[in-house]
């Protein structure tokens, strides 16, 4: 494909992830003040973002298998209007309970948007030739991610919050017609076509399960308690179940046979960190700006963009570094390194911590994860059968989705457990600053004892205080959490095997006839042809697999 023939092409690609992040980021800054006025507590704020997380992580692999079996344009699509769709109707929800059940919906398209961007992405550019057009993703995420929070905190402020859930329509529907017009990709004819239902079930019970344990734990049960047992037990035996029926199966969600290859095993591992890494900052760093440094929601939203520049300086760099020296391996080693350090820092938060330090926290967070989260998908795709694209493709997105939400969860979990204890330890000084205002004192007290969110600009100065230090610990106390999982991930990194990247597209690798990663890097000839010369009209494309195998073995010598 010509340069303007792939730009035409991912001009409605990019329009939808664009709507996918906007719809999730605008509401972002806004989360306090929406579970605040619907009587929500800290675990109704997590549910609402973990709902969406959930069903993104499950339907990931699920969509990831559907682009192996049918049409990925008419997916990408039908993903499209059900995200939307969900995300409308969550702008009428009257309690937090149908918020979080539309928010799930949400997540089903989403997970679908996710997977098979990604897909997409490989029928239209080769992972080397990809780097170019990084510039265009990074372009399309910093709007989505800085503006979104922006808009969504000025609406909120403007006209309220349930306008935020509307804001993406109108880009849905030019998403959907660009999409129809400009998106031409090859269809792979299937003989067969075995949907494993079996493994669907099994899969979202496990997932399921964990979650609800670890957001309920230490608040409606113990964690050494029978329901604990009950969960984890039947979350355990999911997991056995999936995997033997994933074993036996003809055509599993996710092929087993996948962590065979150990660049998508140690990328899985890795992308559990990055996940985490990402959802966290994205929920909880506007909390912290809200409930901590008593900004507003459109103030919450500019005071977290040095990690939205750290996230998009780094993406389009290292994309255009990869595209044009072929190199990635040194380039994630450091962002796995900034993960480390963006998370060590943020553990550190008080409520009075100097903005530039937060800011300079964030920038390293968001530089972490630019170079890692995308690149950790590309090298999957570089080893990856092309027959299994997708799988292998909504693998590594599925697992970094799962860190996420259970990443998220436990940070959750954490802060509320942290904020108990604070406010239980802080009883005799929260009281003697509330005596003196008489019935008002009362109200403000009946109101953190209900445990609902608190608006912290509306309260006694006094009383601010002590709550915006009591939750700037805790959100310290659940950054934490995710510093050994980035050590893990710089780990994970640190043994990737260092492939070189293939100027082929999964269409063109599909035309050659590559029956695996050895004939695929023979025939590449290990980067040592022109990009001209992997085309679908050249020899290497019309051969044969014999041929393309004896090419690349000449081409070797």
């Amino acid at each position: 494909m010509s340069r303007r023939k792939v730009l035409e092409a991912l001009s409605g690609l990019l329009l939808g992830m664009f709507v996918s992040m906007l719809a999730a980021t605008v509401v972002s800054t806004s989360l306090p003040v929406i579970v605040h006025d619907l009587n929500g507590d800290q675990s109704v704020f997590t549910w609402v973002v973990t709902a969406t997380l959930l069903t993104t992580a499950i339907s990931t692999p699920i969509w990831g298998k559907l682009a192996d079996l049918f049409d990925r344009k008419l997916l990408i699509q039908l993903a499209l209007a059900l995200f939307v769709l969900a995300t409308a109707a969550a702008g009428f929800s009257q309690d937090a309970g149908t918020l979080i059940t539309f928010r799930a919906v949400q997540g089903l398209g989403a997970g679908g948007l996710a997977a098979l961007s990604q897909v997409l992405m490989a029928d239209i550019i080769s992972p080397r030739e990809r780097g170019r057009y990084m510039g265009l993703f990074g372009g399309v995420m910093a709007l989505a991610t800085v503006g979104g929070p922006l808009l969504g905190g000025f609406i909120t402020d403007g006209i309220g919050w349930r306008w935020n859930f509307f804001v993406a329509i109108p880009f849905a529907i030019a998403a959907f017609v660009i999409l129809q017009r400009t998106l031409h990709v090859p269809r792979t004819r299937r003989r067969a076509v075995r949907i494993d239902y079996v493994g669907i079930v099994l899969l979202s019970t496990a997932v399921s399960l964990l979650l609800v344990w670890i957001t309920n734990a230490g608040k409606n049960y113990e964690w050494l308690s029978t329901e604990t047992a009950l969960m984890v037990g039947g979350a355990v035996a999911a997991t056995v179940a999936f995997i033997v029926v994933e074993l036996r199966s003809r055509e599993p969600l996710i092929p087993l046979s996948l962590f065979r290859n150990h660049t998508f095993t140690l990328s899985v591992i890795a992308s559990i960190a990055t996940g985490l890494a990402m959802f966290g900052a994205a929920v909880y760093l506007g909390q912290y700006m809200q409930m901590s440094r008593g900004a507003t929601p459109a103030e919450a939203g500019l005071l977290t963009i040095p990690m939205m520049g750290g996230l998009l300086v780094t993406s389009i760099l290292v994309g255009q570094l990869i595209s044009r020296f072929g190199r990635w391996k040194s380039y994630m080693i450091g962002g796995s390194l900034a993960l480390i350090a963006g998370s060590v820092l943020l553990s550190t938060l008080r409520y009075d911590t100097p903005y530039l330090l937060v800011a300079l926290y964030m920038f390293l967070l968001g530089a972490g994860v630019g170079a890692t989260m995308q690149n950790l998908v590309l090298v999957v795709q570089n080893t990856a059968r092309p027959e299994q694209m997708g799988t292998a493709s909504s693998g590594v997105t599925f697992f970094r989705s799962l860190g996420g939400t259970i990443g998220v969860s436990v940070m959750g979990a954490a802060l509320a457990t942290s904020v108990t204890e604070g406010f239980a330890n802080s009883r005799e000084q929260i009281g003697a600053v509330l005596a003196p205002l008489g019935e008002k004192g009362l109200a403000v007290a009946a109101q953190l004892q209900s445990g609902a969110l608190p608006a912290v600009r509306t309260l006694p100065a006094g009383l601010r205080t002590i709550v915006e230090d009591i939750y700037a610990q805790g959100i310290a106390h659940s950054f934490l959490i995710a510093v050994p999982l980035a050590i893990v991930s710089f780990i994970a990194i640190v043994f990737l095997p260092n492939r070189p990247l293939t100027r082929m597209t999964t269409a063109e690798r599909l035309a050659a006839g590559e029956a695996d990663l050895a004939t695929f890097t023979a025939s590449e000839g290990m980067d040592s042809l022109p990009a001209s010369g992997h085309g679908p009209g050249s020899a290497t494309a019309d051969a044969s697999p014999g041929n393309a195998s004896r090419s690349g073995r000449q081409a070797d010598r």
